[in-house]
């Protein structure tokens, strides 16, 4: 601790009030402490801290160990200890029992002041800190459980990749390069030393069927939609069949490709387990997965799906319309399909789900558009309740809804209450400027509004802004 080297001169003409003025501005929390450790005198800067400790003017003649929770006596302790012995002050952490009964945490020093044994003790409000501490916390678990549930959809993807029974083969949308295979696709295209991971895709088949292969990837990246083609492998002569699909990462877009040989094709039990393989993964989703038809009649569900609507089998939810459980009747389902018409994807709607006992939840939808082999074409919809997010923290005071945060509440809260909110926060807002572009003139105020002063009080009383006498506005 570096101390003032000439305290004499630069501190002389110091009186009691004086002093006790800068002690009281230099913390939060200043306390007077008698060589028994009975609070003598108490200041207090803070006024939101003042507000919690109810002034502290029954804290006078007490205890300072008593008033601290049990955990941080000892602390109390220490630092009468230490201030008698006229050792440097420490800044110790110690809890203190608000009138509320939660406990504030303040940070104090202690320092000896004079021979009587009197003890001046500093303190500072902790709480910020401890907010902000929570705050960072949440946000460290947020993450932590975002990079668990990538860690899970990454071992997931590697795992289906792999044990896939078709070769499968990523490719890099813009130039078509081979960015990732399978070991399928490595046995199936005989790739060795000769060929790399970044060898172009219509390098694998004849000349002749390249234009077809070439189509196809230019239709489904143009699209969207799935398509397939008839080709033939330049190492084995071997025909193929070769079905992509589209999909984005991030700002950037590849194209899955499935090379199935045709006798592969034609053999319906591999078909068979590869089907059952994906009804399982499907059945043991943990969002709600739901196949409709054109008219968002339900064909299948899973068990997700029928926790979220509450549901007790699957028999019960076949053939009714999705529209039952899903947002708005009559407008949520329209949207989506209309969507998946034109463009066969929907990404993170956002709506609600109304189980069959009344509970709603939020959920995110995607859904994606699909043809059956019998070119009947099906909706397939991935429904993901986001109700277990952790919100931001809230802003206290009057703000102002952006455009999107209405549209979100479209459904949710009815128009009525809508435009009453809408209306009572603008008049609010406008009640406010004028005050303040008036310099609480309120006189001038109401003028500015085209209010009378006696209409002005009474919104002023409604809102409840500024310090009004109760003749006001009468």
């Amino acid at each position: 601790m570096n101390a003032f080297s000439t305290p004499q001169t630069s501190l002389s003409n110091l009186d009691a009030e004086s002093a006790a003025t800068l002690i009281t501005a230099a913390t939060d929390l200043t306390l007077i402490v008698d060589a028994t450790g009975i609070i003598r005198d108490v200041a207090l800067q803070n006024g939101e801290l003042a507000a919690e400790l109810d002034g502290s003017g029954s804290w006078l003649g007490r205890s300072w160990a008593e008033l601290a929770v049990a955990d941080s006596r000892g602390k109390v302790v220490k630092l009468l200890r230490e201030a008698s012995t006229g050792a440097a002050p420490h800044w110790r952490h110690v809890n203190i029992a608000s009138n509320s009964g939660a406990d504030i945490p303040l940070l104090f020093a202690a320092v000896r002041l004079g021979d009587d044994g009197r003890v001046v003790v500093f303190g500072r409000d902790l709480r910020p800190i401890s907010a902000l501490q929570q705050r960072l916390m949440n946000a460290q678990q947020s993450m932590e459980r975002d990079y668990a549930r990538i860690r899970n959809v990454e071992t997931r993807y590697r795992l289906l990749l792999q044990t896939a029974l078709d070769a499968v083969v990523i490719l890099d949308g813009s130039s078509q390069a081979i960015v990732e295979a399978n070991q399928q696709a490595e046995r199936l295209l005989g790739r060795g030393s000769q060929r790399r991971v970044s060898d172009e895709m219509l390098g694998l088949f004849m000349p002749e069927c390249r234009a077809a292969v070439q189509s196809l990837l230019a239709t489904v990246r143009a699209t969207g939609r799935p398509g397939e083609a008839a080709a033939r492998l330049i190492d084995e002569a071997r025909d193929v069949r070769v079905f992509a699909t589209l999909f984005r990462e991030d700002a950037s877009f590849f194209l899955l490709a499935r090379i199935v040989p045709q006798p592969h094709v034609a053999a319906g039990d591999l078909a068979a387990q590869r089907e059952a393989q994906l009804a399982g993964l499907v059945d043991h989703s943990p969002d709600g997965i739901v196949v409709s038809d054109t008219d968002g009649r339900i064909l299948a569900a899973n068990a997700a799906f029928l926790d979220l609507a509450q549901i007790p089998s699957e028999e019960q939810a076949r053939g009714e319309v999705l529209d039952r459980w899903i947002g708005r009747p009559g407008v949520d389902l329209d949207i989506l399909v209309s969507h998946l018409v034109q463009h066969g994807i929907v990404r993170l709607f956002s709506t609600t789900l109304r189980g069959q006992f009344g509970v709603p939840a939020d959920v995110e939808i995607s859904a994606a558009a699909a043809a059956t082999p019998g070119r009947e074409q099906r909706f397939g919809f991935v429904i993901r309740d986001v109700g277990r997010r952790i919100a931001a923290p809230s802003v206290a005071g009057p703000t102002m809804r952006s455009a999107q945060q209405v549209t979100d509440l479209i459904g949710r809260v009815p128009l009525r209450e809508l435009v009453r909110d809408s209306t009572d926060l603008i008049e609010q807002l406008c009640i406010e400027a004028a005050l303040a572009m008036t310099g609480d003139n309120r006189a001038a105020a109401a003028e500015m509004l085209g209010l009378s002063r006696q209409s002005l009080y009474v919104k002023m009383r409604r809102y409840g802004l500024g310090d009004l006498a109760d003749g006001d506005g009468v």
